[in-house]
């Protein structure tokens, strides 16, 4: 019960397993300084090489404990909350309750196909809340008639799926993912019947949508239908184009309603002006524009952003959001309510690692017990003030009541796009603090996270809560090649903000607690680990081949302790996994593509952030592609590795894994040739294993360069690049 005798909409608890965290993190770092002390005091004092490499060691294993602490700082005060939403329901009736604007964004109809699109559209539109209260926004940063005609479908579409939802309690409320999970009710025929009927309305819309979106081009016929295509006469290009602004459904409207005569929610369509001399700064621009489109058409104090292909999976999110913001006692200082991000196209052992599980269960909620969640960029409910650069003051009381739009029912909805338009165009901006002080942050790929950070810098809190049922589903990478570039991405971004004026030590140490500004670096100083994870799967292969050891023998007892680190670290990584709902080949798979992003996103996440701070680089971003072609899918649902195509990752990949190999191979023969194999094996015998451990991690990368035949392999030019280079460090090393 509160402090003034009410009961609270929601509860904190400690999250389980924090004493089992911290007995293995006290062992760990006893164990990690056994191992710093053995270094120190085994420094080599002859030859220059071997000089080296030890330092390089020690410097690499230096930086993993730091790493290692940030880790144990995140993860040591993980909490769970929990929400009351029927005491939520019995302190506000549906007419009392908030109004709620959902941003949905997407930029390319050819990587997100307007199908997906809609489907996450119609997902939010149907959620279990008062559809008067509901406006949804959908931002085409691609300017495409082809997504706007696709929106057209769907508000079609919503006046039967709406009701239909409302009568069946669909779960989840996009269509496509329903009709592919949930079958048709064999208890009620009349049921059954209607459950048929809306399938195939779907379907002929999937149909109509798919058969344009192929043809790439609005008919005539239909482009005559809706006065909206006439405004893309006047476009030259995505990149050049006016504001298009469409009110689709205007919930004030008397006329909008579904086919049970229920209002339905507002739906507007957005393409904020582009033109190729003004920067419009990627998704922070797009989101910007919205804010202010909102602000004249609902106005709503609560805001809920997701990407378009992040649909709703539980119809009840937006009640527990508001669990939290108007809680009375502690609502008011609670800027954003964080969900986690899931996904619906992962397969059973999560090839790639994209699953985010550890990130996701554990190490969110480890930073909601030190401050706050970080901002993460979809599946957020904010409030409008605090993306409008409000600060947090005890004394502040914003009343949401008292933020209504005054548009008044009678003003004309063609009338509005007209008179706020100039909200969504290029120089509006200008000379203004939007991106600076006011709305998301601009000049950094990671926008989000920035975003997030600031906010919590001008004293407002943030909480992560995971509800039972999964909030939002979305899609993962579906090749390595994306999923390389999308963490470089993140991570440029990350290294980016702690090199600059935002670096949490410095921005927030005002206002921010000193172990939330810990949490940050876990991804701000990801990138870095480049360095030392590079240094442990080259020199010591490389050591092994010209003769130097950098462990200790395995007779010795300062062996126990590395040990001790790689079994138990590996042991309670595992059970960590495997609680969080993976496999053990997952967890293999994971650390696999751990190894794999740390040599290389993150390494030219380094180089991007030290040409830019040089002046040779800008920053750009990335969409992430959503769809793929038929047999990469195929390979995909597989779990076979796609490679397929050049890159200069690929090429460190697998020049470091035949390096690793023959390596390995070298290390083989140093024990089995001559009289001396056990007295070899006990002085590089950790090497031999290390190698042996690296090898084993490469094996998909041995089987895409030489044993298969597919358009996934491994390209041969990459191949034999990756040879040359191989053998010259192997010569180098032997001679």
């Amino acid at each position: 019960m509160g402090s003034s005798g009410y009961l609270p909409l929601f509860e904190t608890k400690p999250a389980s397993g924090r004493l089992l965290f911290r007995l293995y993190a006290a062992s760990i770092f006893i164990a990690i300084c056994f191992i710093l002390f053995y270094r120190v005091s085994y420094f080599p004092v002859e030859g220059k090489p071997e000089l080296c490499a030890w330092v390089g060691m020690f410097l690499a294993e230096l930086w993993f404990t730091l790493y290692f602490f940030i880790t144990a700082v995140v993860k040591w005060n993980p909490v769970s909350r929990y929400t009351f939403k029927n005491r939520l329901s019995s302190r506000y009736d549906e007419e009392a309750l908030p109004e709620v604007d959902i941003f949905v964004c997407t930029a390319d109809p050819g990587i997100e196909p307007p199908l997906m699109v809609i489907n996450t559209v119609l997902s939010v539109m149907a959620y279990d809340y008062p559809p008067e209260k509901l406006s949804i926004y959908l931002s085409d940063d691609g300017g495409s008639d082809l997504t706007f005609y696709a929106l057209l479908e769907a508000a079609r579409f919503s006046e039967s799926w709406l009701p239909f939802c409302r009568k069946l309690k669909v779960e989840p409320r996009s269509p496509d993912a329903y009709f592919h999970t949930t079958p048709a009710p064999v208890d009620d025929s009349a049921m059954a019947k209607e459950w048929l009927f809306i399938k195939k309305s779907y379907e002929d819309m999937k149909t109509r949508i798919e058969t344009i979106t192929k043809l790439g081009k609005i008919p005539a016929d239909i482009r005559k239908k809706h006065k909206g295509f006439r405004k893309w006469d006047l476009v030259s290009s995505r990149h050049d184009h006016q504001p298009i602004l469409q009110i689709l459904i205007d919930g004030r409207d008397p006329n909008a309603m579904d086919i049970e005569g229920k209002t339905l929610p507002t739906l507007v369509y957005l393409a904020r002006e582009k033109r190729p001399q003004y920067h419009h700064n990627f998704k922070a621009g797009a989101l910007n524009a919205l804010i202010r489109v909102s602000s004249s058409i609902s106005n709503a104090q609560f805001i809920l952003n997701v990407d378009c292909d992040m649909y709703s999976n539980n119809s009840e999110s937006i009640r527990d959001a508001l669990c939290f913001f108007l809680d009375e006692e502690k609502g008011r200082e609670i800027a954003y309510v964080q969900y986690p991000q899931s996904f619906c196209n992962l397969t059973k052992n999560d090839i790639y690692g994209n699953s985010f599980r550890v990130i996701m269960e554990i190490e969110l909620a480890g930073f909601d017990g030190n401050g706050g969640p970080c901002y993460i960029g979809t599946g957020c409910f904010h409030r409008r003030e605090t993306l409008c650069g409000m600060k947090h003051s005890k004394e502040l009381k914003v009343e949401w009541r008292t933020m209504k739009n005054e548009r008044t029912i009678n003003e004309n909805a063609s009338v509005l796009e007209e008179n706020i338009r100039a909200l969504a165009s290029c120089t509006y901006e200008e000379d203004t603090q939007w991106g600076k002080e006011v709305g998301l942050k601009y000049g950094c790929p990671v926008e989000d996270i920035l975003t997030g950070l600031s906010i919590q810098n001008r004293g407002w809190r943030s909480v992560y809560f995971k509800p039972e049922r999964k909030a939002f589903l979305g899609v993962v990478p579906t090749t390595l090649l994306q999923t390389l570039v999308q963490y470089k991405r993140w991570t440029e971004g990350d290294l980016q903000i702690f090199l600059s004026k935002y670096c949490p030590f410095v921005y927030g140490r005002q206002r921010m607690p000193l172990k939330l500004q810990f949490s940050y670096c876990i991804y701000l100083l990801w990138a870095v680990n480049c360095f030392a994870t590079l240094y442990y799967v080259i020199v010591p292969s490389f050591c092994l081949l010209k003769g130097i050891y950098l462990f200790p023998k395995m007779s010795s007892s300062w062996g126990l302790p590395i040990s001790y680190v790689i079994f138990v670290s590996s042991a309670y990584s595992l059970r960590e996994f495997i609680k969080c709902g993976g496999t053990v080949r997952g967890w293999l798979n994971e650390q696999r593509m751990w190894m794999f992003i740390r040599t290389t996103s993150f390494f030219f996440a380094v180089l991007d952030n030290i040409l830019k701070l040089c002046g040779f680089s800008k920053s750009a971003f990335v969409i992430t592609g959503k769809v793929a072609d038929d047999h990469v899918y195929q390979r995909y649902k597989q779990e076979i590795m796609e490679f397929g195509t050049t890159s200069p990752m690929f090429t460190i990949l697998a020049t470091v894994a035949l390096f690793n190999l023959f390596s390995f191979i070298g290390g083989i023969k140093k024990v089995a040739i001559g009289d001396l194999h056990m007295k070899v094996f006990n002085l590089y015998g950790l090497q031999i294993l290390l190698c042996c451990l690296l090898v084993f991690l490469n094996l998909p990368i041995y089987q895409g360069m030489f044993f298969r035949s597919d358009s996934g392999k491994m390209p041969p030019s990459v191949t034999c690049q990756s040879l040359v280079f191989a053998l010259l460090a192997c010569t180098i090393a032997m001679y």
